[in-house]
């Protein structure tokens, strides 16, 4: 249940980042596909929509994502996500083979990119 709230509230924040800030919408120019974040088994999933520099998301699985992020179970998605250092967490992730990239993987790496910019902004 957390991963699944956890990856509804990542399409909220990457759905205001894409109305709000410029540099995320930079980001998004030029790219319209669908990519998405699921359970090894598929049983937890979310696809995100990127169009127009927007994003949008919706539950469910995508029929041809252009890259799809499957982690070995939602409490491991949940723990990779929430890691302090998340690249760190994503590369072992990989190399243990608990979390398996299907599509392109140069798309992943703008996507982990895009991750920079959804940081809560630190109040002064």
């Amino acid at each position: 249940m957390k991963f699944r709230f956890l990856l509804w509230a990542l399409g909220l924040l990457m759905a205001r980042a894409s109305r709000n800030n410029p540099a995320f919408q930079q980001q998004l120019e030029g790219k319209d596909l669908v990519f998405q974040m699921q359970t090894l088994d598929g049983k937890v999933a979310r696809h995100f929509i990127v169009h127009e520099q927007r994003v949008t998301s919706r539950s469910g699985q995508h029929a041809q994502p252009a890259f799809a992020i499957a982690f070995q179970d939602a409490a491991y998605g949940f723990q990779t996500l929430q890691a302090s250092n998340k690249q760190l967490a994503f590369m072992q992730g990989v190399q243990d083979k608990r979390i398996q990239i299907k599509g392109n993987p140069a798309l992943v790496m703008w996507f982990q990119g895009l991750m920079k910019y959804l940081k809560p902004r630190k109040k002064s």
